[in-house]
């Protein structure tokens, strides 16, 4: 069945397509064309000579790129609509992988991931923008199946490790970046017919009167903050956490550990959204924050094969989840364009988060992982504030 001029097919059972070709959307952006370059790190720094300050500016400017592709679709809102926006972006993310291992500068590949990470940061809004706008639209407030959408970052995470895993057994970092390319391209393929949702409609759920619009702008204001706290938090283990526990453990453990986080992440957001239905989305997203710092820290305190892959399911079954919770009350608090402006903010908190602890990495990983743990429970704090204030809005609305 053909989708009406919108973009978001209308027929019941074509949800559930929808929701796939978001999840291989989010899959091939964020999941492989972002964090492949987890995985793939320690085999740069290895076979590459890749030094461990030039590995950090490279995940600087992939995060660029990503603060970029976010400016652009808060400036122009229309590109979070575009199908052309998502398939070229899809096109040259894919290109950016395949040619990682044609040149052996660190220049070529700053270029690269720059343009890696502004890609993925446009199919990553737009993605979340269908999911978000287009399911509830179309099909009714079905968090659970957008949570499952969320997933394919987890999945993507997922199989790009296995692919590398495989690969530091048949071949090199070379190997690992074609092999990258190609599950990109699958994944790109399955999410080339998505369609983009409609304008933003204007369901505001927090109440609409005059007086208590500041309150709503102070909230929308520190759930940035906190968003974009936790992106300078969580970035540095999710850049550093294989390297990390390489250092400690044989070097099958970094790359299992990194599979097993995106196969925690599969299902976290459902069962996160399947936890709305008991408690309020604000407390989850606090609650969330504090379990993931807790994990971030854990292989900084306690090395080991067994605490690195505790700290690998904390990460990956919260990571998603966080990204689904934040953007999901940035929607409930009537932002229109919510989306582009928490991942701009995520965005310049990933930039500074691997320049921040650079000086730390001469002396391993153990002191940027507790310092990311610290500004991840920062954010949790900031994150009980909205919680806070957003009950006091419902205890307000239910007093009138």
């Amino acid at each position: 069945m053909k989708a009406p001029a919108g973009g978001v097919d209308t027929a019941p059972d074509s949800s559930l397509w929808h929701t796939v070709r978001a999840a291989a959307a989010l899959a091939a952006a964020v999941g492989v064309g972002r964090f492949v370059y987890t995985p793939i790190l320690p085999l740069m720094h290895a076979q590459a000579g890749l030094g461990t300050s030039a590995g950090a500016g490279l995940a600087t400017a992939n995060y660029a790129g990503y603060l970029a592709g976010a400016l652009l679709c808060t400036a122009v809102p229309a590109v979070a609509r575009s199908s052309a926006a998502l398939r070229w972006s899809l096109f040259v993310l894919v290109a950016s992988l395949a040619l990682m291992p044609v040149g052996e500068s660190v220049v070529w590949w700053w270029i690269l991931r720059l343009a890696a990470g502004a890609t993925s940061a446009v199919v990553f809004v737009i993605a979340v923008h269908a999911l978000l706008n287009g399911l509830h639209g179309v099909y009714g407030d079905r968090a659970s199946l957008a949570g499952w959408g969320f997933g394919g970052v987890g999945a993507g995470i997922a199989l790009s490790g296995v692919a590398v895993l495989v690969v530091r057994g048949a071949g090199d970092w070379r190997t690992a970046w074609w092999a990258a390319a190609a599950l990109a391209l699958v994944l790109s393929a399955i999410a080339w017919e998505l369609a983009p949702g409609q304008a933003p409609s204007q369901r505001v759920r927090v109440s609409q009167k005059p007086e208590r619009a500041p309150r709503r702008r102070r909230l929308q204001t520190a759930l940035l903050v906190s968003y974009s706290l936790d992106g300078l938090g969580y970035i540095i283990a999710g850049t550093f956490l294989v390297a990390a526990i390489s250092q400690s453990s044989p070097g099958w453990v970094g790359t299992g550990a990194w599979v097993l986080v995106g196969l925690a992440a599969v299902p976290s957001a459902a069962w996160w959204a399947g936890l709305g239905r008991r408690f309020s989305t604000p407390s989850l997203l606090a609650g969330a924050l504090l379990l993931q710092s807790f994990g971030i820290v854990l292989p900084a305190v306690v090395p080991g094969v067994v605490s690195a892959l505790i700290s690998a399911v904390l990460f990956g079954a919260t990571f998603v989840a966080i990204s689904q919770l934040a953007l999901g009350i940035g929607n409930q608090l009537g932002s229109a364009r919510s989306a582009a402006l928490l991942t701009t903010g995520y965005s310049v908190g990933q930039i500074l988060g691997p320049l921040a602890v650079t000086p730390a990495l001469h002396h391993g990983y153990r002191q940027a992982l507790v310092w990311a743990a610290v500004v991840v429970l920062v954010a949790a704090v900031v994150a009980a504030t909205v919680w806070a204030g957003l009950s006091c809005d419902r205890d307000d609305a239910g007093r009138t």
